[in-house]
């Protein structure tokens, strides 16, 4: 396993309440009388995330769009976000930015910390979001017969981000200012027996989908939209696409645009299969902290 997989495996012991679901989801899940709050907590540090340099406008876009992203795997209403930044020389640049994308998607800025350091800097959000639909989905609720589903196309980011770095003068929207799905995840959450965002790869999410849901999935690569079909598996594997995988019954349609690309079969020998090729292991599927 990974040293992320491995330490948050030594906080499980510690996660017992209910709402955190085992740290096998993406948020807290915490009912509080007649409401059911959808809590998470992303981190960006400047180099592994974000390549140094970068405008810190775009870096406080995509800080809470992430964010806001996991809630949208829940079907979740933003209610408010918590700000945890470390300071530097382009705050003012940072603060733009996290007006933009706070006015752009209606949610407040309820409050956080600031701190000084040396190093590369690190950012984070909590967001906070309340649950149109219960039970709120989860990851682990995919059924064998079910069909499998992805929104948008995988890749663009991928591509964004090689604009970025190589300093083409190519769009690079998809990576540095991604569109969390809230609409899309509200209007799934009622429908789906699971869903996640895909922030580390289609298949290394999909492989984390199966493995909680205690089944196997079958993904067919040619039914996969791909921002670059000559480089198909990099799209697959390439994060921060934050598009929304998801599973549903074989008698419902998706209420929203999305492609089949998959079925959920009984658990065999590998959670994942790729065309029909078992993969057995997590590592270099997508983006993991080593």
């Amino acid at each position: 396993m990974s040293r992320e997989a491995d330490f948050i495996q030594s906080l499980r012991a510690l996660a017992t309440h209910p709402a955190a679901r085992g740290l096998v989801d993406d948020c807290a899940v915490l009912e509080i009388g007649s409401e059911t709050l959808v809590l998470t907590h992303d981190i960006m540090v400047e180099g592994t995330h974000y390549l140094a340099g970068s405008d810190m406008a775009e870096v406080a876009w995509k800080l809470v769009a992430v964010n806001l992203s996991d809630l949208a795997a829940k079907g979740a209403q933003p209610v408010g976000v918590l700000l945890g930044q470390m300071l530097g020389d382009d705050d003012a640049r940072f603060a733009q930015g996290l007006a933009e994308v706070l006015a752009a998607y209606d949610v407040p800025l309820l409050g956080g910390d600031t701190v000084s350091g040396t190093g590369p800097r690190s950012h984070g959000i909590t967001a906070i979001g309340r649950a149109t639909h219960t039970p709120v989905p989860s990851r682990s609720g995919a059924q064998v017969g079910d069909a499998v589903y992805v929104t948008g196309t995988l890749g663009a980011a991928m591509l964004g981000f090689e604009a970025l770095r190589d300093g083409t003068g190519a769009d690079h929207a998809a990576y540095s200012r991604p569109q969390p799905l809230l609409a899309e995840g509200r209007a799934l959450s009622a429908h789906v027996s699971a869903m996640m965002d895909v922030s580390d790869g289609l298949l290394l999410d999909a492989f984390r989908m199966a493995d909680a849901s205690a089944v196997s999935i079958g993904i067919n690569s040619a039914e996969v939209p791909v921002a670059e079909s000559a480089r198909a598996l990099d799209c697959m594997r390439w994060g921060d696409d934050y598009q929304l995988l998801f599973t549903l019954p074989p008698d419902v349609e998706s209420p929203v645009p999305a492609t089949r690309i998959g079925s959920v079969e009984p658990r065999g020998f590998a959670p994942l299969f790729l065309d029909g090729e078992p993969l057995l292991n997590p590592e270099g599927l997508g983006y993991t902290h080593k």
